[in-house]
């Protein structure tokens, strides 16, 4: 079965008609990679959506139980990190998450100011019941690849991913906000 890009909800999917890429060592084709990561991720982001609220979930709280699957143990603030959003709001996740039943904070052994989360049993049959979703999901975005194609894309993804990774942590959070050294140095020439 191929892949339809209608089934994905996306209107522009249906009309769209892709201009042919640049070359390769063109810039214009590194910008195009650009946007089409960005589609492509937005339709995941959807059909994930979807697919999570037909489990009585969010996406969120999907992405939270599977984390935690792979990584027990995490602490609010590394889940946050990893999930890109504010620990507040992965805070109030777990809340959620804990009044279920299916998640639990415990105190850190070594650190009584942070709380370790872990799945209690109860997540399992909810891990049971999204592990077939995810499955359907990651055959529909790769049904119209071979095995070949799949092992190339995700190495290329991960190639990307430590590149970006590591160039953030080279980078100070703070420097990417600075201005740049010449306007700075005006105003403090000033006040000497």
């Amino acid at each position: 079965m191929s892949f339809d890009p209608t089934s994905l909800g996306d209107p522009l999917a249906r009309t769209a008609v892709c201009p042919p890429l640049p070359a390769p060592d063109d810039d214009e084709a590194r910008r195009e990679v650009l946007f089409v990561l960005h589609d492509v991720a937005r339709l995941i982001r959807v059909e994930a959506d979807k697919r999570a609220r037909e489990h009585g979930m969010t996406r969120a709280q999907w992405v939270i139980l599977v984390r935690l699957e792979r990584q027990p143990g995490l602490t609010q603030k590394e889940l946050a990190e990893a999930m890109e959003v504010e620990p507040i709001t992965v805070a109030r996740l777990i809340d959620r998450m804990e009044a279920r039943g299916i998640v639990e904070r415990r105190p850190d052994p070594r650190d009584r100011r942070v709380w370790r989360l872990h799945l209690k049993p109860a997540a399992q049959p909810v891990l049971a019941a999204l592990h077939p979703a995810r499955t359907a999901l990651a055959r529909a975005v790769t049904s119209s690849l071979d095995a070949a194609a799949i092992a190339r894309l995700s190495e290329t993804l991960m190639t990307m991913k430590a590149t970006l990774t590591a160039e953030a942590r080279a980078v100070p959070r703070t420097a990417s906000a600075s201005p740049e050294p010449d306007t700075i140095a005006a105003p403090v020439r000033e006040l000497a």
